[in-house]
């Protein structure tokens, strides 16, 4: 098998949505006041050595349903948080938010070891338990409301909880993810050239690594929902087709859809209902998309398919002077439209974290505010030693122009709070070295490169 190219990747710009009375009931309708995201020491066993971080609404419900969270390969819990809309959606719904981070490999979650395959082994799955479990003690959680959710690795890892204890979890909602059990060993999951290295199994193979997961589990199996873009470069979009295969055939379905449709303009989703009419599986493929999922509005899709969107009364509006409340190592997400502020001289601190095989490399890069006043919009540049040529960008829009790179952020990441930081990365190509540049400046003040 080929290897996968490291599977980084962050949000995108908003999909456009046409129907603003469909989102209307899908999108809270107003910005509730934010509770505080809060990181959780001792939630139990963690073999994976993770991290986590708690959102728990100020409408939190008595009973409340518990959506674990997963971010992508190079990410982190806080990072997901303040850049999808699942902590809005339980502000209005009342449920509440795990948001793991992971520790090995890039910052991925593992889902390529012997150990991350079986019910019960010493590594990341048994650590999200634990947190699940943290929370249905602490929190009143409801064991029959608890749900995973995740974006590449995130929605990798997704298939597998769903996959190796499925009377825990109802649902699923796997972002740009692989079937469970795609990479034989952690090898098969580094960088190499080949974003698809799971198909060709039969959907009875893909099923029976689940069954076999959990030999005397008779079901019922979890609801599953499933989302790529056609134009993803680093997942394959061909690997919606293997998810689709695996998760089918665990519900006993036919590859056949029951129903077709375009719920949103470029979403075209495929439903696999029993013979009740429920639909265990459906599929979403978003024309054109890379590996940039969820956009704006989809993160309500699943929490609707979770059936989360009718179960809390919503919370109130704020009043025009209140703010949201977040601890110190997260990042809010502030409006789009600030005015870029330059930093003090020396007030910025980048790391730069490639990763780097024959002719090509995929690199994070950190920005780091060590001034006294945030940063309302950020813009970092630096010129390539080599002859570097970036291909694709996350969490920032990179344009090139000879060896001269300029990344700005994206409409959800724009401002960077004294000592907080923000997150990047891309993907490239080049020839012969592949030196790491020694120079970046942020809105035109110079770095320290750590």
């Amino acid at each position: 098998m080929r290897r996968l190219p490291a599977v980084l990747a962050g949000v995108c710009a908003a999909v456009v949505c046409a129907a603003a009375t469909l989102m209307s009931v899908l999108m809270p309708a107003h910005p509730a006041a934010a509770a505080t995201l809060t990181e959780v020491t001792n939630f139990g066993a963690n073999p994976g050595n993770l991290r986590m971080h708690l959102y728990v609404p100020n409408n939190v419900q008595q009973r409340p349903a518990i959506v674990l969270a997963m971010h992508t390969c190079g990410g982190s819990g806080p990072g997901f948080y303040s850049s999808t809309e699942f902590a809005s959606l339980a502000d209005r719904y009342g449920f509440i938010v795990i948001y793991p981070s992971a520790s090995k490999k890039m910052n991925c979650f593992d889902n390529w070891s012997e150990a991350s395959k079986v019910r019960g082994g010493q590594t990341d799955p048994v650590s999200l338990m634990s947190m699940v479990t943290y929370v249905q003690q602490q929190y009143n959680g409801d064991p029959n409301r608890v749900f995973a959710t995740g974006a590449s690795s995130g929605a990798m890892m997704t298939n597998a909880m769903l996959a190796l204890y499925p009377e825990v979890f109802k649902a699923g909602a796997a972002f740009m993810g692989v079937p469970f059990t795609c990479f034989p060993n952690e090898a098969a999951y580094n960088p190499g050239g080949n974003s698809a290295p799971c198909v060709g199994k039969s959907a009875q193979q893909w099923g029976d690594a689940v069954r076999n997961a959990n030999p005397s589990y008779r079901g019922p199996w979890p609801r599953m929902q499933l989302w790529h873009g056609t134009a993803d470069f680093v997942v394959a979009y061909s690997e919606l087709e293997e998810e689709i295969k695996q998760w089918t055939n665990v519900h006993g379905l036919s590859q056949t859809p029951t129903r077709t449709d375009t719920p949103q303009p470029n979403w075209n989703r495929r439903q696999y209902a029993d013979a009740s009419g429920t639909v265990q599986v459906e599929a979403y493929s978003i024309q054109g998309a890379g590996h940039s999922l969820p956009s704006s509005g989809m993160a309500a899709v699943a929490i609707q398919f979770f059936g989360l969107t009718g179960s809390a009364t919503p919370s109130p509006s704020p009043s025009p002077s209140a703010s949201p409340s977040v601890s110190p190592s997260v990042t809010p997400s502030p409006s789009p439209s600030a005015s870029p502020s330059i930093p003090q001289q020396g007030a910025c601190v980048i790391t730069y974290r490639p990763n780097s095989w024959p002719g090509g490399f995929t690199a994070e890069v950190t920005i780091t505010n060590t001034g006294t006043a945030p940063v309302n919009g950020w813009t970092v540049t630096w010129t390539w030693p080599g002859n570097q040529q970036v291909t694709n960008a996350w969490n920032a829009t990179v344009t090139q122009s000879g060896t001269q790179v300029t990344a700005r952020n994206v409409s959800y990441n724009p401002a960077i709070p004294a000592g907080g930081t923000a997150n990047f990365g891309f993907q490239g190509t080049y020839s012969g070295g592949n030196p790491t540049p020694t120079a970046f400046a942020l809105n035109g003040t110079a770095c320290t490169v750590a």
